[in-house]
């Protein structure tokens, strides 16, 4: 018998996947010069020639054996140790090794970190908008959805609706800032806010409520904005983070979970995180990667291209009557919708060539994401599609 839960999950792909093989279609058929797909968070830019260098030397030079066998189920002993003292470095930190489990990607780290401190029947909070997979990954561990509202158009959270969405079932609260899809980043202030408001709800209800923050995106932020070091504002706190982004690496799939040292029963909970990895069979991320990475950790790509296609769309589509909140991070740009719907605007788009995800599985309803990790030239023939378009409803 087919579980009817996979098959649900395999025969309906998310909808920004699905727009990405539309695209894909669409290209075949009227040629790509005339498709402009914003509905990936694919990186265009490239690595970093450190990064590039170090792997050619590291494939040139290392034994076969050794540079494509097994590491230890949590990662090699010499890049956890590199990620203890990076972090320790740049944060004034006091990780060790055993607090790091390297992963294959982000998705992997969240799924073991959720699988880690969430059983059956308790409560994950998510704050919209949010990552669609965030519900597959929480539901996976037998967990429930929880979605709390943020402050529009801003989209930094609403404290009094995080409140009203903790209960006592609450194992977790996700965050994810720099954010996918508004492009917000959580101030300090907001994050303040929200931390105390956890240490309020733990002592409330007796037990620890973990906050999961979710950073692929760290690297990525414009106009001067910081992104502050979660663990220094709450103590049980674990990191999930990916390499994809910062070093342009989407399809090599490399990142890691951190517990906080600080974290009550951290031992415990980093067995745990072992467990959930070992239960999902997310043991060994690619060893080739991982000696990579040990050698060029602090080295990031250059995102000034990312920032001159947010400045080139913000300044276009405002001009052109669309509403959108100045993004300070990450490479999305959340952009209203003309009409209440915006899956009929994401259709109506199709008919000019562009890709544009609706939000409603974004956990907000009204808008489209717009992912501008593209070539600079790309961007620019596509503007005047988007002028038609909002032309079309005039």
């Amino acid at each position: 018998m087919i579980n009817p839960e996979a098959y649900a999950l395999g025969s309906c792909r998310s909808e920004i996947r699905e727009l990405y093989e539309c695209g894909l279609r669409m290209k075949a058929e009227l040629g790509a010069e005339n498709v402009f797909d914003y509905s990936i968070g694919n990186p265009t830019t490239d690595p970093p020639e450190e990064f590039t260098s170090a792997a050619l030397r590291i494939l040139r030079d290392t034994p076969p054996a050794e540079l494509h066998g097994y590491t230890s189920a949590p990662g090699c002993a010499e890049l956890r140790a590199a990620l203890s003292d990076y972090i320790n470095r740049r944060y004034g930190e006091e990780t060790v090794p055993g607090n790091f489990y390297v992963t294959v990607g982000a998705s992997a780290a969240l799924t073991v970190a959720i699988g880690a401190v969430c059983t059956t029947g308790e409560e994950v909070v998510v704050i919209a908008p949010f990552f669609p997979e965030y519900r597959v990954f929480i539901e996976n561990a037998g967990g429930r959805v929880v979605v709390a509202p943020t402050r529009e158009p801003e989209f930094q959270p609403d404290i009094e609706a995080l409140a009203a969405a903790i209960s006592p079932r609450c194992a977790a609260v996700i965050i994810n800032s720099p954010n996918n899809p508004s492009g917000a980043v959580y101030t300090e202030e907001s994050l303040r806010a929200l931390t105390s408001l956890l240490r309020r709800k733990s002592y409330e209800y007796g037990k620890t409520i973990y906050l999961i923050s979710d950073e692929p995106y760290r690297e990525l932020v414009y106009d001067g904005a910081t992104v502050p070091y979660v663990p220094s504002l709450y103590d049980d706190t674990i990191v999930c983070y990916s390499y994809s982004k910062s070093l342009s690496l989407p399809g090599e799939r490399i990142g890691y979970v951190m517990v906080s040292p600080r974290t009550r029963g951290c031992d415990a909970i980093c067995d745990a995180v072992a467990g959930a990895a070992r239960r999902a069979g997310y043991v060994c991320a690619p060893s080739f990667m991982q000696k990579v990475l040990t050698e060029t950790l602090g080295i990031y790509s250059d995102i000034s291209v990312y920032d001159e296609n947010r400045r080139v769309l913000l300044e276009a589509l405002t001009s052109y009557g669309y509403t959108v909140t100045p993004p300070h991070g990450a490479f999305y740009l959340f952009v209203k919708s003309p009409e209440p719907d915006a899956h009929a605007f994401s259709e109506r788009a199709k008919k000019h060539g562009l890709l544009l995800v609706p939000s409603d599985s974004f956990g907000v309803p009204g808008y489209v994401r717009l992912a501008y990790c593209k070539r600079t030239e790309e961007v620019l023939r596509s503007l005047p599609k988007f002028r038609e378009l909002m032309e079309s409803y005039k």
